[in-house]
């Protein structure tokens, strides 16, 4: 009986968590760049259920006792372009590709911007990042393009960090922001030319996504960047710079409201099994404990 209880209070814990999660995409539908979250359950391991008779054991089966939310896992689906006007604004509008190992074409991905191979194995599209930097020198991962200018000229993300160039430097501004114009690769044009002008946004290209951690304020950062296979972009990476252009949120409203709604009949289910388990304990203590 206590296993059922357990199982059920399990079940409880694991669709509060995808409640949480339900709550905090729909708390971001407005932020730039924000990427959905999906919470992924996993069930406990099974337990061999066996009877004992006339000395001997025999297996009757296994046993599922619960679930818990093992993880949450980032969408890094393109959203939506839309524009601001701002110069210092920019977007960024990817269709990276990877070709598969065994055929060499390139691969299809589906819509949540994976693809399983025949054996079994996940490979995620390649995403790119605006690259910024802390205060301490780590480089940090971000699609929220709303930058300022400081003081100095130093070019800042939405989060106040310092947003670096293609060598790894922060991106510092010489003339009047007014006359910034950037082109569709990245690269800073020089309003006396009109060419490009030797600098270049540090735009990311990030090959394993999946390695890359979110720390909030829109920004991911990757404890093993060989692991992650992250680069500086280059001519042949199928991106676009877009300036005076921000991505919005990719949160699936319609999703989410559903998730949002399973979570909570779920959560339900389960406390009413509690709640049986509760009643029925009730009765054995205190009616089958008289007799």
């Amino acid at each position: 009986m206590l296993r059922g209880l357990y199982t059920a209070a399990a079940g409880m814990v694991t669709q509060q968590r995808r409640h949480d999660t339900a709550t905090q995409n729909i708390a971001n539908l407005q932020t730039t760049g924000y990427k959905q979250v999906d919470s992924v359950s996993h069930a406990f391991p099974d337990v061999l259920i066996s009877a004992m008779s006339n000395g001997t054991i025999k297996p009757v089966g296994h046993l599922n006792t619960g679930v818990f939310a093992e993880q949450s896992i980032s969408q890094y689906l393109q959203g939506d372009i839309v524009e601001s006007g701002k110069t210092t604004d920019f977007a960024l509008s990817t269709d990276l590709q990877v070709a598969d190992p065994a055929t060499g074409q390139n691969i299809v991905f589906d819509g949540s911007g994976k693809y399983v191979t025949p054996e079994g194995e996940v490979i995620y599209r390649p995403q790119a990042f605006f690259t910024v930097q802390d205060n301490d020198g780590n480089n940090l991962y971000t699609r929220n393009g709303s930058f300022t200018v400081g003081t100095g000229g130093e070019v800042l993300s939405a989060g106040g960090f310092k947003v670096l160039d293609s060598n790894g430097r922060p991106l510092v501004l010489t003339g009047s922001q007014d006359n910034l114009k950037v082109d569709e690769q990245g690269n800073l044009i020089d309003p006396q030319t009109g060419r490009p002008s030797g600098t270049k946004i540090g735009v990311s290209v990030i090959t394993k996504p999946q390695e890359l951690i979110r720390d909030g304020n829109g920004v991911f950062h990757a404890d093993d960047v060989q692991a992650a296979d992250i680069r500086y972009s280059n001519g042949t990476d199928n991106l676009q710079v877009r300036q005076r252009y921000l991505e919005s949120s990719n949160v699936d409203v319609t999703q989410v409201t559903v998730d949002l709604n399973a979570a909570y009949r779920a959560y339900e289910a389960n406390q009413k099994v509690i709640q049986f388990y509760d009643s029925t304990l009730q009765k054995a203590v205190t009616e089958v404990g008289r007799v």
